[in-house]
Order: structure tokens, then C-alpha cells, then sequence
């Protein structure tokens, strides 16, 4: 299933073998720098370098692909509508007006989007994800997110089989999805269907976690040991975040200046 994104934790890398506190800290840095990235060369450099992580990961491209597949058929359409709806500079391309400004947008958009989906794949594939929510809050983040990213992240899949089902249930009787009100009327019992039914499992499991003593705390056995190594990795990666941003900045500013003249 292309949403188990630890499906590869197993896989023996550098990555993997960096502590998850570190790795989470600092790639997360990383993600923020990628995101205030203005200039469209530095913003390809750090689609490079996302790429790079992935393939020091040891994360098969494949299974890279079929989650940022539905990345990227999100982001096209940002080349069709910004370059004709962004004010600017207004040029002509087979008769249809569009600005240049919008289609540099546009790419800005997808490759940072491409960057910071990578990176997070690297983060959350390169370990167990009920790891990396441990180093989540070993990070001091609050245990109530932590606790929604992990229930999410474990019951989503039954939710999905329970959807599955569903479909089945209903192809069992006859039923064929057309382009008609009736369509749009069964579909709409089977959404409620789901929701009901998800509502009643999720009151099932709070209950049989009240009953084995839960109190709002998920207590963990998992303890983490870092060593040089880890803060060498985290030190490059800093690194690198400090020259995409001075990179960027000065790229922005020599355009900024010759502007002005």
C-alpha cells in the first residue's frame, strides 16, 4: 500500500542508522529553508539535493514514485493557471496572453513542493514511523499531536479496508457507479455509512484503552543513543541549509540591484 511510508525502514543506509532526534531537527530545518527559497537556480539545487538524500536513504525510486505521483499530478495544473490568471508582464504564446511571472511561480511552487515531499519521505522512510513519533516528542513537541499523527497514521489503513469492504459489499449487489442522481445518492449513504462505522470503532478503541489503564500518555521502552556520527550528519546538513539561504539571498539581491538600475 503506497501510504505505508516506513514500508522500507528496514533498509540499511547512513539515514537509517542516524538518530532519529537529530535526523527529524535537522531535515525539518532543511524543510524550512526549502520553503523560503526564492530564486528559481538555488530552488533547483535543492530538488538536487533532495534527490541526493533519497538516494543515500537506499529508499527504492519506485516507491518514491508512487507517492510523488499524486504529488505531481496536484502541482501541474499550477502551469496552466498561473501563468494566465498572475499579473505581470503579459507576452503571447499561441495567440493565448500569459506572464512569465506566473510560470516562474509556477515552477517555484513544484519544485519546492517536490523537495519537501522527498525530504519527508526520507524522514519518516528511513525508520519506523512509531520511531520517529517517539523522537518526535523526545523533541518536546506536545503529546497530543504526537499522539493524533501516530493514531492517525495506524488507523487510517483499517478505515481504508473498512471503504474496501464497503465497495465490495455493493458491487456484490449489483451496483454500478454512472453518472446519474441514483449514483450520487448511493454514494452519499456509502460516505455517511463510513463515517458512522469509523465513529464506532475509533468510541471501541478509546474504551479498550481506558480499560488498559491509558491516561493520555503513551509510554515507550524506546531509548535513543547518539554518538559523533550523528552530530557530524547533523552539522552537514545545517550546512547545507546555511548556504541554500545565503545563496538564495544573495541571488536575490544581485537581481534586486539590477532592477534598480
Amino acid at each position: 500500500m503506497a501510504l505505508e511510508i516506513d514500508r522500507y525502514a528496514h533498509v540499511e543506509s547512513s539515514i537509517q542508522r542516524w538518530d532519529p532526534r537529530f535526523k527529524l531537527l535537522t531535515l525539518f530545518i532543511l524543510i524550512f529553508v526549502l520553503a523560503s527559497l526564492r530564486t528559481i537556480p538555488l530552488t533547483v539545487v535543492g530538488a538536487m539535493l533532495s534527490v541526493g538524500l533519497l538516494l543515500v536513504s537506499r529508499i527504492p525510486l519506485g516507491f518514491a514514485f508512487s507517492g510523488l505521483k499524486w504529488v505531481i499530478l496536484f502541482l501541474l495544473p499550477f502551469f496552466v493557471i498561473l501563468p494566465v490568471t498572475y499579473p505581470g508582464t503579459e507576452a503571447h504564446f499561441m495567440g493565448i496572453p500569459f506572464a512569465p511571472e506566473g510560470m516562474r511561480l509556477a515552477m517555484l511552487i513544484v519544485l519546492k513542493s517536490f523537495s519537501i515531499v522527498i525530504v519527508a519521505l526520507v524522514i519518516f522512510g528511513s525508520r519506523r514511523f512509531d520511531v520517529s513519533m517517539v523522537a518526535l516528542h523526545r523533541l518536546r513537541c506536545p503529546q497530543l499531536i504526537v499522539q493524533m499523527m501516530l493514531f492517525t497514521y495506524r488507523y487510517i489503513f483499517l478505515f481504508m479496508d473498512e471503504m474496501q469492504r464497503l465497495d465490495t459489499a455493493m458491487k456484490a449487489r449489483g451496483f454500478v457507479k454512472k453518472p446519474n442522481l441514483y449514483t450520487l445518492k448511493v454514494m452519499g449513504g456509502f460516505i455517511g455509512t463510513l463515517l458512522i462505522r469509523s465513529f464506532e470503532r475509533t468510541e471501541r478503541i478509546y474504551k479498550a484503552m481506558l480499560s488498559k489503564g491509558y491516561q493520555g500518555q503513551l509510554p515507550s521502552l524506546i531509548e535513543f543513543k547518539s554518538n559523533a556520527r550523528d552530530f557530524i550528519k547533523a552539522g552537514l546538513a545545517l550546512m547545507v541549509a546555511v548556504a541554500l539561504l545565503a545563496g538564495d539571498w544573495l541571488a536575490g539581491f544581485q537581481v534586486a540591484e539590477k532592477a534598480w538600475y
